[in-house]
């Protein structure tokens, strides 16, 4: 294996390890702070923005009626998985391009450093470009809502459908713009559907 290729890879791990652990700091963060904002509402008896209570309707002295299981899957689904993944993607990429811009930018690092580091950003932004490329291009064909998710050899892509589910005629359509945009194989293109 080359020098350049070690070194290539190397960089490559770091940003995908930087990107991972951005994205697990970014959700326990939020989640303590969360917990921290509910601890110190109620001390104070005050209200969340966001935060609800249920009405049950009836009158004093009535039963409640049972409430209903609260549904898990409906946190994943809609267009609140689709902000939320859009997000969590942007602030890892955002992280990974700091460190690298950061690595660049030290007096000790060589001009091959250099270079990589810039290589690096290059295609990061390459691959938000063309990510926000195929969101576009398949909520254009009709579906409600798309995110992508590219790396170096292969893309997710995950559709919001009226039904919930894809044909293979919106999966051969999604894999068609993917291909396109990506210049991807279709072994390296992986659709899926919220539900």
């Amino acid at each position: 294996m080359s020098a350049r290729l070690k070194r290539n890879a190397v960089v490559v791990t770091m940003a995908v390890l930087v990107c991972a652990a951005a994205a697990l700091n970014w959700r326990y963060a939020g989640q303590e702070a969360q917990d921290a904002a509910q601890d110190a509402a109620q001390d104070a008896g005050t209200k969340i923005l966001g935060e609800a209570a249920l009405v049950s309707g009836t009158e004093d002295g009535e039963d409640a009626p049972a409430a209903a299981p609260e549904d898990e899957t409906g946190v994943y689904t809609g267009s609140d998985y689709f902000a939320s993944a859009r997000l969590t993607r942007q602030q890892a990429r955002d992280s990974a391009i700091g460190l690298l811009q950061e690595a660049a930018a030290q007096e000790s690092a060589d001009a091959a450093v250099a270079n990589e580091a810039s290589e690096g950003i290059q295609v990061l932004a390459s691959f938000t470009l063309k990510e926000a490329q195929i969101e576009n291009l398949v909520t254009a064909k009709g579906y409600a809502d798309c995110v992508a998710f590219m790396g170096e050899d292969s893309i997710s892509v995950v559709v919001s459908t009226d039904s919930g589910e894809l044909t293979q005629e919106d999966v051969a359509k999604i894999t068609d713009i993917a291909m396109s945009e990506t210049g991807y194989s279709a072994s390296g293109i992986k659709i899926m559907a919220a539900n």
